[in-house]
């Protein structure tokens, strides 16, 4: 390589990973708008939870099919980018695979990025015909249209490119490295257990031919690897990051504990304790804004639902297994995330847009994104907590908007209201005097 193309190199990188770090910049901001929320504890299960579920991928296998294929793409494609090291070296300072002198090492470790390389490749292929053939329910069901449908086509053709390139990148290597006599900076390093059967395509053609040809797949690959980072931003697929932090701060409450309102427990107590001064209470700021129970919008939710948000990976799963959705009801836990994720990303635009100010604009994630409907068709089972392979909690988040509604707007459905009257009369959810609760006692 020229200094030319070293100057040109480094401009790539430059701009590559600075989009991406203005990207990462605004997703952290944007989650920081949740309401905070204390996960500091018992960092061993939180440590524990990480390496099981995020790097273990101990929940993805609950599927063996699409749990295997998943672990092979995963490992192949972060593993075969640590190849990225070399590359960057080599197109900074204009060497040739720079890595070489560790030798047996090298080879071993080149061999088993083309194995890797392969294997995504059949796996990718396996994803794609059951996205798009086969037709799997859960990634045709009616919450998965336009560009989160098309989004997942374009990851597998994004990882089928890439390795393709890697592959040709190393077969043209490979082909100039056989020169006789040698030719150019093409010196004999790697193992090519895959490219050495996509070498011959490259007979017949003139040296400087495939040289050319080399360079073009080696500049299209990194390329595309900076503009698939850079996509990540848009797509599904930033949970590639994201699932580590998201399984680290997941909630270590068994799933059927639902968290109280502070505020709520603070006048409970009052209410149960004769000795309480209900004016003890600390002084109010007059000037700041009323709390809210429950949430009406995202700004209203805490920081790891909306960090749940960014790292849905919209497999499906939750949908698949919700009880509500399988009886044809609205409910789709997918849908809740996206949606989520949807409205956050409308609010960070809104105050980019306005010189870091949110500027009210009249909507909001209840109604405008997710309808009572939907909320109420939960029946709170736990099913899609339990079925993420990150540990999302969509529960959470439909939770807090139905507190929203019960506590804010009274807005809960006539036999929930029912339910709640009675509870209050009878101290029990039927319609019984409380005089008759013991009746069933004396039935036999």
């Amino acid at each position: 390589m020229s200094y030319l193309d070293n100057i040109l190199f480094a401009i790539l990188l430059i701009v590559g990973f600075g989009f991406f770090a203005k990207s990462v910049k605004k997703i952290i901001r944007n989650i920081n708008l949740g309401v905070d929320v204390d996960r500091k504890d018992n960092s061993k299960a939180r440590w524990s939870n990480m390496a099981m579920i995020a790097l273990g991928q101990s929940k993805m296998v609950k599927r063996p099919v699409a749990g295997v294929l998943h672990i092979v793409v995963y490992l192949g494609f972060i593993i075969i980018n640590i190849e990225l090291l070399e590359i960057i070296i080599d197109g900074l300072f204009g060497t040739h695979r720079v890595f070489a002198f560790l030798g047996t090492a090298y080879d071993v470790l080149i061999g088993s990025f083309e194995i890797l390389a392969l294997l995504v490749l059949v796996a990718v292929s396996v994803f794609w015909i059951r996205r798009n053939v086969i037709k799997l329910k859960r990634f045709i069901n009616k919450d998965l249209t336009g560009f989160p449908k098309s989004d997942a086509n374009y990851i597998l053709y994004f990882e089928m490119v890439l390795m393709t390139l890697f592959l040709l990148m190393n077969a043209s290597d490979l082909h100039l490295q056989n020169v006789p006599g040698g030719f150019s900076h093409f010196h004999k390093a790697g193992s090519f257990p895959v490219s050495q059967f996509i070498a011959p395509i490259f007979n017949g053609l003139s040296n400087e031919l495939v040289m050319v040809l080399s360079e073009i797949f080696w500049w299209l690959h990194i390329a595309g690897i900076l503009v698939f980072m850079n996509y990540l931003y848009f797509s599904k697929h930033l949970h590639i990051l994201l699932a580590f932090p998201n399984t680290y701060f997941a909630n270590l409450n068994p799933q059927g504990k639902f968290d109280n309102l502070a505020s709520v427990t603070k006048e409970v107590k009052l209410m149960m304790d004769p000795n309480a001064d209900p004016f003890a209470a600390a002084p109010v700021d007059e000037n700041a804004a009323p709390s809210k129970f429950g949430a009406s919008d995202v700004q209203d939710l805490n920081w790891v639902q909306l960090l749940n948000a960014y790292t849905c990976t919209e497999c499906g799963r939750c949908t698949s297994a919700c009880p509500a959705n399988q009886t044809g009801k609205k409910l789709s836990p997918r849908k809740i995330m996206m949606d989520t994720r949807d409205r956050l990303q409308e609010v960070g635009n809104n105050i980019d847009a306005n010189k870091g100010v949110f500027v009210p604009d009249n909507k909001s994630l209840l109604n405008d994104y997710i309808t009572p409907e939907e909320l109420w068709a939960c029946t709170s089972c736990n099913a899609c907590v339990e079925e993420c392979p990150v540990n999302i909690s969509p529960l959470s988040i439909i939770i807090d908007m139905r507190r929203y509604l019960v506590m804010e707007q009274s807005a809960a459905p006539m036999s929930l209201n029912a339910m709640m009257t009675n509870i209050e009369n009878n101290s029990a959810p039927w319609q019984y005097n409380q005089q008759d609760r013991l009746n069933w006692k004396n039935e036999n």
